[in-house]
């Protein structure tokens, strides 16, 4: 079967780059000249049912994730989107009720995160599917997959582990008690897009490079290393207390729940290394954190090294077409 990144490779090839483009194919978003230094940024991220929700998870919550999806990927260039757009696809059945919750997760996601919806398209298919496109505004240069340089600092706005954790419990029944479980579902049901830093860290010029880990912490690394044409050399993974009682329950590595668990939306950048104070500053006046995880190399490859060992981090991440969970939903 023809994986998720083969089908885009295949459109690519047959696409002509806009001579106003002013990131390449496959970055977070796409970008277009207007006038002088200023961009329009575009973004579109789908939701399906079938294929990205989880047990137990409501319309409002999906409908949601939808928006967080599109927006954490602005979050990664820092960039605000201005506006979205949502297309829906509902499956025959749903009802008006079903409908309102479906409106109200728009709703209160594009209020989170101070944008608006301002129209759609909606139409029929035997699975819901909510497609959200955005839109910007924003000078050059914005914060691209590539930049990274031998000696920056390789960074992240949050702490991993807790979706992986989430997902041994819907799909391999590892069950914790019920006071974590519930912290843990929290990550899937109502994940964050982390914009307030990436703007933040946009406006301090301290960042070389960014991407958001939705794919996967380990994946993300590896997006970078080859846009940027570096290596990465890590001492220290943020893992969250959550995932780290998950793991030590259940006797897992708790570094292979945080490198290739996926759908966490924290930043990660590469900052250069004399502004590394400037760029926790920035963060922290809009009430996040940054956490150091080690720094780029010149040499081609990427590695965890901890007292105890040195392991290769494998580009593993989620992927669409290669990789399914099991069917959640009749409809």
């Amino acid at each position: 079967m023809v994986s998720e990144r083969e089908v885009i490779q295949i459109i690519q090839g047959y696409l002509k780059e806009s001579p106003r483009s002013a990131t390449p194919f496959g970055d977070d978003v796409a970008t277009l000249r207007i006038k002088g230094r200023l961009l329009a940024v575009l973004k579109v991220d789908m939701f399906v049912r079938e294929t990205d929700a989880v047990p137990g998870m409501s319309l409002s919550q999906m409908a949601r994730k939808a928006v967080v999806s599109t927006v954490s990927d602005f979050a990664s260039k820092g960039v605000q989107p201005l506006a979205l757009m949502s297309s829906m696809a509902l499956p025959p059945g749903m009802s008006k009720s079903d409908v309102a919750e479906l409106a109200s997760g728009l709703s209160s996601a594009a209020e989170e995160y101070e944008t608006y919806v301002v129209g759609g398209d909606t139409n029929q298919a035997s699975d819901l599917i909510v497609d959200i496109a955005g839109f910007g505004l924003a000078e050059e240069p914005i914060m691209s997959r590539g930049g990274a340089r031998p000696g920056d600092i390789l960074a992240t706005t949050g702490t991993f582990g807790e979706t992986a954790a989430s997902f041994k419990m819907f799909f391999e029944k590892m069950t914790p008690p019920d006071d974590l479980k519930t912290r843990l579902l929290k990550s899937v049901y109502e994940p964050k897009a982390h914009l307030k830093q990436g703007v933040a860290l946009k406006e301090s010029r301290c960042v070389t490079a960014s991407i958001d880990s939705s794919d996967g912490l380990a994946w993300s690394i590896h997006e970078l290393s080859k846009a940027s044409g570096v290596g990465f050399q890590l001492t220290s993974i943020p893992i969250s207390e959550n995932a780290l009682s998950f793991a030590e329950m259940f006797h897992l590595d708790p570094c292979q729940l945080a490198l290739y668990g996926g759908e966490e939306y924290n930043l990660v950048v590469a900052v250069k290394r004399k502004l590394w104070k400037e760029a926790v500053k920035a963060v922290e006046n809009v009430k996040g954190r940054l956490y150091k995880m080690g720094e780029v190399v010149e040499t081609p490859g990427i590695y965890l090294s901890t007292n105890r060992e040195k392991r290769r981090i494998q580009p593993i991440g989620w992927e669409h077409l290669k990789e399914r969970r099991p069917r959640t939903h009749k409809n």
